[in-house]
């Protein structure tokens, strides 16, 4: 008996750079890898706040899905809170962004259906949609004209288009023309906030706010809470007719445990500790755009550079020498997460400008287009 039946595949993923490993974080290394972009994940008001609250309840965790004992007051007052502050009807909180897309995809594209989704949209989508009843195709990404075109040609009577606020890894914001084909045709349109909701907007609520679209009963937004808003888990508001439908239909809801108390109550302080600090948080997501700008020739829309190399072993190599010339750790995306290998820094508002800019200034050579 081979006790080792993935051997080759290791060894090819070693051969082409592809190879991954776990390595535990390390605290001495300014972190410039990760999404949380406000650093509140390092806000021990906010954490003090969450356990304030849990030691008010009896228990301290869900026990169990929230259709049979686990819909907990925190899990309700979150979600009030979520659908005022982005204009939905309803929300549901989920276990986390990856789990929500897949849910969201399974159910709601039925037999008969048709899902269009932008050709740069998130895994957890992508893996959703293989899921499906539906005809899945994708478009090119972020072009309103191929997605129309894709559009007019449909036979089927339901939509479902699916696209991302900021796209996780080329950092580019959603064209409004993207909205507004959708809202033209009356198709459904599905909008992953993982990177925008918390970063922009007059609000900083998302692309919606940022476009200052009032939601339609055909829009669903998903948000995760374990980037700008400093903890795990997600959520995802729409019209009520839609959420008493996914209640119904999908089955991340129905079969898990529900999403933890703690994370819950600490992501709805985020979301109040935004609300309070919308004026300076802007202010530094600004400056640190205008710096990336100057160095880079770079135009972000959020907090997201990604600088392109081509090559999977050589971004790994310049990852460690970062960390070894300037004690920071950035990410280093690889293949097939992108088509081409890329350092991914995130520009953190924590994170003090000086450092920000000996980072830029060490890739200044590589004029991003």
């Amino acid at each position: 008996m081979n006790n080792n039946p993935y051997t080759n595949e290791l060894k090819a993923l070693k051969r082409s750079g592809r190879y991954r490993q776990r390595h535990l974080i390390d605290e001495n290394l300014i972190d410039m890898a990760s999404n949380d972009y406000l650093g509140l994940a390092h806000n021990e008001a906010l954490h003090a706040k969450a356990c304030e609250t849990l030691k008010s309840y009896c228990y301290h965790a869900p026990k169990s899905s929230m259709l049979v004992n686990g819909y907990h007051p925190i899990h309700q007052n979150f979600e009030h809170a979520l659908c005022e502050a982005n204009g939905f009807e309803a929300g549901i909180v989920m276990g986390s962004g990856f789990n929500a897309n897949i849910g969201l995809m399974e159910a709601l594209v039925r037999k008969g259906d048709l899902l269009l989704m932008d050709e740069e949209y998130h895994a957890s989508g992508v893996m959703g949609a293989k899921m499906c009843e539906g005809r899945i195709e994708f478009f090119a990404h972020n072009d309103a004209s191929a997605l129309e075109n894709a559009i007019e040609k449909a036979t089927e009577k339901r939509i479902i288009v699916a696209v991302e606020g900021i796209y996780s890894m080329g950092g580019d914001l959603l064209r409004r023309e993207i909205l507004e084909v959708c809202e033209r045709y009356g198709v459904i349109v599905i909008l992953d906030e993982a990177h925008s909701s918390g970063v922009i907007g007059e609000r900083m609520m998302g692309i919606l706010d940022y476009y200052a679209i009032t939601p339609t009963p055909l829009m669903i937004k998903m948000g995760t809470l374990g980037k700008a808003y400093g903890s795990f888990g997600a959520y995802v508001l729409s019209s009520r007719h839609i959420s008493d439908y996914l209640i119904n239909r999908a089955k991340n809801v129905i079969y898990a445990t529900a999403p933890s108390l703690y994370d819950t109550a600490l992501a709805h302080y985020a979301l109040m500790y935004i609300h309070e600090n919308v004026i300076p948080l802007k202010e530094q997501i600004q400056k640190r755009q205008r710096l990336i700008k100057e160095i880079l020739g770079l135009d972000v829309g959020g907090l997201i550079v990604p600088i392109e190399i081509g090559d999977n072993r050589e971004v790994m190599a310049l990852q460690q020498s970062l960390k070894e010339e300037l004690g920071v750790h950035i990410g280093s995306i690889r293949q097939p997460t992108v088509k081409k290998a890329i350092l991914r820094l995130i520009a953190r508002t924590d994170i003090p400008t000086a450092t920000l800019e000996k980072v830029c200034q060490r890739f200044s050579h590589i004029r991003i287009k």
